[in-house]
Order: structure tokens, then sequence, then C-alpha cells
């Protein structure tokens, strides 16, 4: 026979008796798949989606001719994971709770995302004060002597108020009138935190974002500065962190006017040699008591 067309276009997960199962007739799809053909596309849309229906999905096409028949490979694996309902925050009570239809009893394992070392061997894993590093994947399996079937994973968001807020300040250096310098503020916390920076006593934010900049800075910005992390579940304050400004080095050069009949030339130079070796040994004084940023 000539080849007049596709006869059947389908997608599937599983076989029955080598013949590809239609999503369409699985009844753990029951209508709540769709296809969509367009040209040479084919798109598989799914409605209400379920964890069970993690798996590796293949597209199918059949013509009347017994080899005008293909298969797209290796498919395309879906994994559905459950983020768990209602918010959690950080030192509450939390409990995993793993249950399986199975007969024999089914023993159970819990186990936190690659890991292979179980957590538990119980059907409930309970954090009784849970933590910021407890937030991640978990997923369980029900093991009795006829198999082993394991969970999708269950994702676990902790919220947290703001931990302690870090200064960072940059450039890392002395600084001096006239540069450029930023103040970053970072803390970890979730939901994200908001900023707001303030100087020495002063109740008024000088910002309110997690940078504070100085694009040409001055002697007067020399201060004790803080920042303030902020979200919904508390609020963090940094240590604080000082900022000395130095003025641009500067040499008042002393010029004694002399008659010329008095000073032959030998002794102009000698003078000269001294004041230029007076105002060397003031500089490196100077370096040496130099200090840019400091912390509390």
């Amino acid at each position: 026979k000539r080849i007049s067309g596709i006869q059947k276009r389908l997608w599937f997960t599983k076989l029955q008796q080598d013949v590809p199962v239609d999503l369409k007739t699985d009844p753990n799809y029951d209508a709540r798949v769709e296809y969509y053909f367009f040209r040479n596309n084919s798109t598989l849309r799914i409605t209400d989606l379920r964890e069970s229906d993690s798996a590796q999905y293949k597209f199918r096409f059949e013509t009347n001719y017994r080899s005008g028949r293909y298969t797209g490979s290796p498919g395309v694996t879906l994994l559905v994971t459950v983020t768990l309902s209602g918010e959690i925050v950080e030192g509450s009570s939390v409990t995993l709770t793993c249950s399986s239809d199975a007969k024999p009893a089914a023993n159970y394992t819990w186990y936190k995302e690659d890991d292979q070392k179980p957590l538990s061997k119980d059907s409930q894993l309970i954090f009784s004060s849970i933590q910021s590093s407890d937030a991640g994947e978990y997923y369980c399996t029900a093991v009795n002597d006829l198999g082993t079937k394991r969970t999708g994973h269950n994702i676990i968001i902790v919220n947290y108020a703001p931990k302690l807020p870090s200064v960072s300040v940059s450039p890392f250096a002395e600084i001096v009138e006239g540069s450029s310098v930023t103040l970053t503020c970072s803390s970890d916390a979730n939901p994200a935190a908001n900023y707001t920076w303030y100087k020495n006593n002063d109740r008024k934010p000088l910002s309110e974002s997690f940078q504070l900049g100085f694009s040409s800075i001055q002697s007067s910005d020399s201060g004790v500065y803080y920042c303030k992390a902020r979200n919904k579940l508390g609020m963090k304050t940094s240590r604080n962190k000082l900022l000395d400004v130095k003025c641009k080095s500067s040499f008042s050069l002393i010029i004694i006017l002399m008659s010329l009949h008095q000073l032959d030339s030998h002794s102009v130079y000698e003078n000269l040699s001294a004041l230029k070796a007076f105002a060397a040994s003031t500089d490196r004084q100077e370096g040496a008591g130099r200090s840019g940023v400091k912390s509390n």
C-alpha cells in the first residue's frame, strides 16, 4: 500500500503488551490531557498536575504503512515536586508524614535531596524547631517484601528574620578626599531584606538601598555608619563601621627671601636641601599615622 498519511498521533508514558497506551485512554489522566498539532510540532497539555504525573513522556505517530511508525526518543522527563502549603517560619514545629497502601505494611525511610544517608526510619520526619538550614527537598521510600516505591520531592521553604548584617567598604584602602567610596550592607534573610543606612546618632535615614555611595567623598563625611536589615519577620542592625576620610596631602613651601649679596650659591643649595629633607620626613610621619576604615 502507498502511504496515504498519518492515521494516529498520541502521547504515552507506558506500554501494555508492547503497545503504547494513549494518555487519553489512561484512567490516571482522565480528562486531564489535550493534544495540539501544528505543522510538524506536537504539544501535550496536562491540567490539574499531580505528583504522580512525574514520568517520561514520548510522542508517537502511525501511518497506514507497516513501517510508517515513529516514536520520539528519549522523550521528555517531567518531575513534579510538591511545595508544602502554608508559611513555615524558623523555630516552628514541622512534621512530614509518609503513607502508602501496602500489604504487608511498608517500612518507611526519609531522605533529603541527593543524600543517601537516611534522616529517619519512621513514617514521620519531625522538626521540633526548624531552622533555615533545614530548607530543601525531601522524599520518603516505602518498602515491603514485594517492592519499593519512592515519593516525589517535597520542598520545604523556611522563612526567617534577617541575620546579623555585614558591612563592606569598597575600595578597601585608605580613604582620601575626592575619591569614590561605596558601603554595602548584606544579610541572609527570607523573604529578602530591605536595607536602611544611618550615620552617627542621626535617626534620619541616609539611604534605603543596600548600598550607600559617595562619588566624591569629603572629610565632613567622616563618621560612624551602620545599616538595618528588615523583613516581615524582624529587623537586625549591623555593627558600626567608622569612616576616617583623610585630607589630600599638601606641603607648604616656605620661601625665605634673602639678599643675594648675603648668600653665595653654595649656601642657597644647602638650605634648599635641608628644606626638602624636612618635607620628606613630615610626609613619612603622616603616612604612618593614617587609617582609612575601622570597625567598632
